[in-house]
């Protein structure tokens, strides 16, 4: 590991005890995940680790060399900051997390770096000096920026239903009250029972969120009676439909044999399809089919609905995903539903696909392989 010029006479002219010491030193630098640099007064590089090249992506430093040579941190603005003023104006260990690191290919990390005044000497007088600590932490600030969109998405998506469920229900204290009119206080009472079921399947939906990201979700495998599963679901969902006046129609190949996997993960899956199928269909139809694929079994779910934009289609399954389109904002929904059915596509194994053209409707399709 290069030190700076001259250093290695003075640690042989060391007592054995300091020589000891230094190359324990040493050897716990070299062992270090994070990068450790050592530059001397006027910011020249006295000693560094492997993992410091790793981090700038180089094969070697030169000791002796400027620092502000080997790279220049951006500010959160993208604004070079110059390092060697930094090291310079740190005359207590400082830190920072909001820098970032540009690469000559033009990608970025996002930086932690920490700075620390030091003795870099080993005789009582020895040469004043910094050390630099530096780690990449683009993931950790991936998963914060998730972290505090998913506090915002979820705090103002429960704001509304809760603060409608509990005016409705207020409007119905208020009319029992004075005129004590039902027809008026069941209508309130109903537009707030609405607002609490849209409530508890925001709260199902966090929750089977929460258990797949932490991988708490098992897949039991047992043999599916395909047929009877889709027939259930269209007879669950046909009274729904028929008061949008749509047709709601299941059809399953004769073919169709039983499918080893997961029950409740196919169930929650197709479900999703079909109550996003009913929430954006106005009029026409939804069909649910079944057919045999080499691999297993293709599923399908088609509705001649508002359709999906070419944009929008590319970030259906992202979290918290609501189109911007009038139409779908016009309908209640987390957001979540479509990122969640990824996920359980995710835990057997299956491939999704969908087919939308906007005001002609669309096509979700998942093909279901055998998990025994």
């Amino acid at each position: 590991m290069p030190f700076k010029r001259g250093l290695r006479r003075k640690t042989k002219s060391l007592p054995k005890t300091a020589r000891l010491e230094h190359e324990r030193l040493t050897s716990l630098i070299n062992s270090m995940a994070d990068a450790v640099i050592a530059v001397d007064e006027d910011v020249k590089v006295v000693l560094y680790n492997a993992a410091a090249l790793n981090i700038f992506d180089i094969n070697n430093i030169k000791v002796g060399s400027d620092l502000g040579s080997l790279f220049k941190p951006l500010d959160h603005n993208d604004r070079p900051r110059e390092v060697d003023a930094m090291v310079k104006a740190a005359d207590r260990p400082v830190t920072s997390r909001d820098l970032r690191l540009k690469y000559a290919d033009g990608s970025l990390i996002n930086l932690y770096i920490s700075i620390a005044p030091v003795h870099l000497g080993y005789a009582s007088k020895g040469d004043r000096g910094y050390v630099l600590l530096l780690r990449d932490i683009t993931h950790e600030k991936s998963l914060e920026e998730e972290r505090d969109e998913f506090i915002s998405v979820v705090s103002h998506e429960l704001r509304t239903p809760i603060a409608v469920a509990e005016g409705n229900i207020g409007n119905a204290q208020f009319i029992a009250s004075k005129s004590g009119d039902m027809d008026a206080i069941k209508q309130s009472l109903k537009e707030a029972h609405e607002q609490v079921l849209f409530l508890a399947d925001m709260v199902n939906d966090l929750s089977t969120l929460s258990r797949a990201e932490r991988g708490k979700l098992h897949v039991e495998v047992a043999a599916i009676d395909v047929k009877g599963l889709v027939e259930e679901l269209a007879s669950n969902y046909q009274k729904e439909a028929a008061a949008k006046g749509l047709k709601l129609e299941a059809e399953v190949a004769v073919d169709v044999k039983p499918l080893h996997s997961s029950e409740l993960y196919v169930r929650e899956i197709l479900q999703n399809f079909i109550t996003n199928a009913l929430k954006y269909t106005h009029q026409g139809e939804i069909d649910i089919k079944a057919a045999v694929d080499p691999k297993g079994v293709r599923f399908t779910v088609r509705d001649t609905g508002i359709g999906i934009s070419k944009a929008d289609q590319e970030r259906i399954f992202d979290k918290f995903f609501r189109s911007e389109d009038f139409r779908t904002r016009e309908a209640s929904g987390t957001g979540l539903g479509l990122y969640v059915t990824l996920k359980l596509t995710h835990l057997i194994h299956a491939e999704i696909s969908l087919d939308s053209e906007l005001n002609k409707g669309s096509t979700f399709t998942i093909l279901i392989p055998e998990l025994a």
